[in-house]
């Protein structure tokens, strides 16, 4: 999928790029800016995530979130869920490993929208490469209890 454009003003949802402006990126989390700045080129040319950025002009970074892919454990999961899968070891699913949105774009809900844009997108990828869930990996407790949605993925 190329360029998103979305409806807060006229941010752009993008793949990162080396035109986008990661230098000044700061979301008060240290291990999130430090991903961005230093680690997700890396992780994006070694195709082991691929990494969006939201841009209100092509440069500056808003926010910023990860996919990859990823598989569960069967025996990992409920067993209510679990009976219902084919008996393979593991199943495939897709990963949002990291959200952020920098300080000076808080408060704008962008958050949520980069969010719904991962889900749009991992649920648009499982058409043509499967994916049986999508799994959230928070951070610390303040990203668990991010409003959209609360997700108890203790079972994996």
């Amino acid at each position: 999928m190329p360029q998103t454009k979305s409806q807060p003003g006229e941010f752009t949802i993008e793949l990162l790029a080396k035109i986008h402006d990661r230098s000044v990126f700061s979301c008060g989390v240290e291990v999130l800016d430090n991903y961005l700045k230093k680690i997700a080129s890396q992780d994006v040319e070694k195709r082991v995530a691929v990494c969006y950025v939201l841009t209100p002009d092509g440069k500056t970074v808003a926010g910023f979130y990860t996919l990859s892919q990823y598989s569960v454990d069967l025996v990992n999961l409920p067993h209510e869920i679990a009976r219902k899968l084919p008996r393979y070891p593991l199943v495939p699913a897709t990963i949002i490993g990291r959200l952020a949105i920098s300080q000076n774009f808080k408060g704008q809900k962008l958050g949520e929208f980069l969010l719904l844009d991962a889900l749009h997108r991992c649920l648009q990828q499982s058409k043509q490469i499967a994916s049986f869930a999508v799994i959230v990996d928070a951070k610390d407790e303040r990203a668990r209890q991010f409003p959209v949605f609360r997700i108890d993925c203790s079972f994996l």
